[in-house]
């Protein structure tokens, strides 16, 4: 058996804070914006693993209000859904997932993000597919306000 769901997140880029995307830090003078690390990669991988099993959105599970979650590392909500997922007797069939960003550029820092991933969610660096985009100058991310990422992943039974 098998089950598709899909991931969408975008954060505002800002001064003061790192650039964490796909539990690497990176280097660039802007960070995003978040009550958590706003890891938009993570974000997205994780909501697309909650959709496949029509569970909560990753807002829901882990509430901004919630002070337990200000500036927590998203590897640790990644880990924390990855087991929720496997315990419903599911695991991590494959991930495509795109990285929106006008700059800074990601293929450098995507073979250690595969890295980081694959270990977390118990895969091998060819069930992950990470690429980067940019927005060709347009919206907010083309005008380097933003990053977004999007993701799908299959769960098997």
């Amino acid at each position: 058996m098998y089950r598709i769901g899909l991931g969408y997140d975008i954060h505002k880029l800002t001064t003061g804070r790192e650039l964490i995307i796909g539990g690497v830090k990176i280097t660039h003078e802007k960070g995003l914006l978040g009550h958590s690390d706003a890891d938009v990669l993570i974000h997205a991988i994780i909501d697309a693993m909650l959709g496949a099993l029509a569970l909560a959105d990753i807002g829901t599970l882990f509430p901004d209000t919630d002070k337990k979650f200000k500036d927590i590392d998203s590897t640790v909500l990644l880990e924390k859904v990855y087991r929720k997922i496997s315990e419903k007797g599911w695991q991590i069939g494959n991930i495509d997932s795109n990285i929106i960003a006008q700059e800074p550029k990601m293929m450098p820092y995507i073979p250690k993000m595969k890295k980081v991933l694959c270990k977390i969610l118990e895969i091998q660096p060819e069930e992950l597919s990470i690429k980067a985009k940019t927005n060709e100058n347009l919206d907010a991310v083309g005008e380097k306000l933003a990053i977004e990422a999007h993701a799908v992943v299959m769960l098997k039974r």
